[in-house]
């Protein structure tokens, strides 16, 4: 496993060694991940070294390498063949079917929530998280259950991997356009993860997207929908949100299930009502697994309560989407009367030059703002575009004025006058802006 310290790699080598296979991995930089698996019983090295491959069958790596690579050239001198996560996927499938849950977003908290809720149902299924869910303690276990639980991932296409025994589609809108190209060859992705699938589909009825690909073509008869939406055949009524949670009755042709969540918001019931419907729809028992959610409490970086001090409690959520961005703040926002202080970091210059504009009302729920600038994951800057579009476009819009911190340690410094004693503050974003909330609470607790 060619940089296997990265969240998705090391999850897959969990994966295969706790399978019995003989697993090694080497990463550029020491970190957590490493070792984990190192405590798992995966061999690992901090740098790239050509012999690190000597004796492997197989060589994967992850999409993050560059080219060139020591040991991925060393690999294919050798005649090892190296493949990356999209090619490697469809054989672990061969080992496990998998059960995949696809979407722009809500991906990671739907998968942890379809895995609780088979294990609840008593399915010993396997999971491939791209996060570590509290419930289930790990972002990747295998079990010798009927299917692998696998957080699909689009960004790169292999969430077509399978064969797939059951499906969910969280939404579909317009994401990693530099991957696809246009959102039209995006959205035929979808139908052909939908039609491709070998069992039951569930998509979200609520969003435009995702409820069109229930009635394309050859995938009419296995889908259903779930929703708040009175057509949907998984329906989400009396919901009520707090600052511990959710309830909601879930209706369907099996009668009405009362769903209690751990974690607050309506998009978590969102989340909770897909997981439920593809585990009714795989014959599983129904009630015990809406039990079993009883018992999420959430996802590492969504909606993560990071500490308090001063008076100020700081959570961390990984949404950088605008739907996700608008669902998270409105979930802290139902946490209680108190002002809600956010600080955005927009996610690649990709995704900012794309869907800048439509940032402008996801914020709406703030009462204060910090704007931070890009944080790039790799991808080399543009000209023109900046976290200041961002920026601009809120301003514009009057709801919320932002202010401008360049950096982390600006915004943190910014915050030093902005925070009241009793606000809730909040690190959005899928880059590294949490630190600013671990910056905030070590300066108030000094204080």
């Amino acid at each position: 496993m060619v940089a296997a310290g990265g969240a998705g790699m090391s999850a897959i080598a969990t994966l295969l060694a706790e399978a019995g296979h003989e697993v090694s991995g080497s990463d550029a930089v020491a970190g957590e991940n490493l070792e984990t698996l190192r405590r798992t019983g995966v061999a690992v090295r901090v740098g790239h070294h050509a012999d690190s491959v000597i004796g492997a069958d197989l060589v994967v790596v992850s999409t993050a390498v560059a080219a060139g690579n020591v040991e991925v050239e060393a690999a294919r001198a050798a005649g090892i063949p190296v493949l990356n996560r999209r090619q490697f996927l469809p054989l672990m499938a061969r080992e496990q079917p998998f059960v995949s849950v696809s979407g722009t977003h809500g991906k990671t908290s739907t998968t942890s929530m379809l895995a609780v809720a088979l294990r609840g149902a008593g399915a010993d299924v396997s999971w491939l998280i791209g996060a570590r869910p509290e419930g289930l303690g790990s972002a990747a276990r295998h079990r010798p259950g009927p299917y692998l639980v696998l957080e699909a991932d689009e960004s790169d296409g292999s969430f077509l991997a399978g064969p797939r025994r059951g499906a969910v589609v969280t939404n579909l809108e317009a994401d990693h356009l530099e991957f696809w190209g246009d959102t039209a060859a995006l959205r035929q992705g979808f139908v052909e993860f939908v039609e491709g699938t070998e069992g039951p589909v569930v998509v979200c009825g609520d969003d435009p997207g995702s409820a069109s690909l229930a009635s394309h073509g050859s995938a009419t008869a296995s889908t259903r929908t779930y929703g708040r939406q009175p057509s949907c055949d998984y329906r989400i009524e009396s919901l009520e949100t707090s600052v511990s949670g959710s309830a909601f009755r879930l209706c369907s042709r099996f009668g009405t299930q009362q769903v209690v969540l751990g974690v607050p918001g309506s998009h978590n019931a969102l989340n909770a009502a897909g997981a439920l419907a593809l585990t009714a729809e795989l014959g599983e028992d129904l009630p015990a697994a809406a039990e079993a959610l009883r018992s999420h409490t959430g996802v590492h970086r969504r909606f993560e309560r990071r500490g308090s001090a001063g008076g100020v409690e700081v959570v961390d959520d990984y949404a950088h989407l605008p739907t996700e961005v608008s669902a998270a703040l409105r979930a802290a926002a139902d946490t209680g009367p108190r002002r809600l202080v956010v600080v955005f970091q927009p996610h690649r210059y990709s995704r900012t030059e794309a869907l800048w504009a439509q940032f402008a009302p996801s914020f709406d729920a703030a009462d204060v703002l910090v704007l931070t600038d890009i944080f790039p994951a790799g991808e080399a800057p543009r000209e023109g575009v900046s976290g200041r579009l961002v920026h601009d476009a809120v301003a514009r819009r009057g709801v919320v004025s932002p202010v401008w911190a360049a950096t982390l340690p600006e915004a943190a410094a910014a915050l030093g006058d902005l925070l009241e004693e009793g606000d809730l503050l909040m690190t959005v974003g899928a880059g590294d802006v949490r630190e600013v909330g671990d910056m905030v609470l070590a300066a108030r607790e000094g204080s």
